[in-house]
């Protein structure tokens, strides 16, 4: 994905592009309009209706071509065309949430950040080492418990362990190598 790049701002699109779409179709989504445009000035030249066909068939897709926009937008007004180094400037931005500006931070900026997704927030309370109902409160329990050194790599090494072993209906507890560790919290069935 574009998250290799280390630009603020391909990071910051990529992951708008990716919230409820698959990594692949994210990937060759970002591809696309990054072929297109890589800075805000040079997007919102861009007709609206040309990065919805660039980014399609993304989740949303029509919504978050208009949170582009948008975006380009505040980064040239409020931030001189850069991204914001800065949480609180981050979440001014239309579209970006904590994750989003979490993942900013850390693959952007170099960092300290704690992305909080479907799959950091099951395996955090699945192990029992955090009891909380929804990701942001998932992400102030660990930045309170877990050390700052270790939040950058949480939520890749969770997602990954996600989507390989801890499926969140059925994990493979029979492959797990922290199973003995785990406390299993609201598992009913698993392989």
């Amino acid at each position: 994905m574009a998250q290799r790049s280390r630009d603020p701002f391909c990071i910051l699109i990529a992951c708008l592009l990716s919230l409820r779409t698959k990594d692949h179709v994210t990937a060759q989504a970002s591809m696309r309009l990054f072929r297109l445009a890589r800075t805000p000035r040079r997007m919102l030249e861009l007709p609206r209706r040309t990065i919805e066909r660039a980014i399609y068939p993304v989740g949303f897709y029509r919504i978050k071509a208009r949170h582009i926009h948008e975006i380009c937008h505040a980064l040239l007004r409020h931030f001189g065309g850069h991204v914001p180094d800065a949480m609180d400037h981050l979440l001014t931005l239309p579209g970006v949430g904590r994750k989003t500006a979490n993942l900013v931070l850390v693959e952007g900026f170099r960092k300290p950040g704690i992305c909080v997704d479907t799959h950091v927030h099951r395996i955090s309370n699945r192990l029992g080492y955090v009891r909380t109902k929804t990701p942001g409160h998932t992400e102030m329990v660990l930045r309170a418990r877990l050390p700052t050194r270790y939040w950058s790599e949480y939520n890749e090494l969770f997602v990954s362990f996600g989507q390989t072993v801890c499926h969140p209906t059925s994990p493979w507890c029979s492959r797990c190598p922290v199973e003995a560790f785990c406390a299993k919290e609201g598992v009913t069935r698993s392989r």
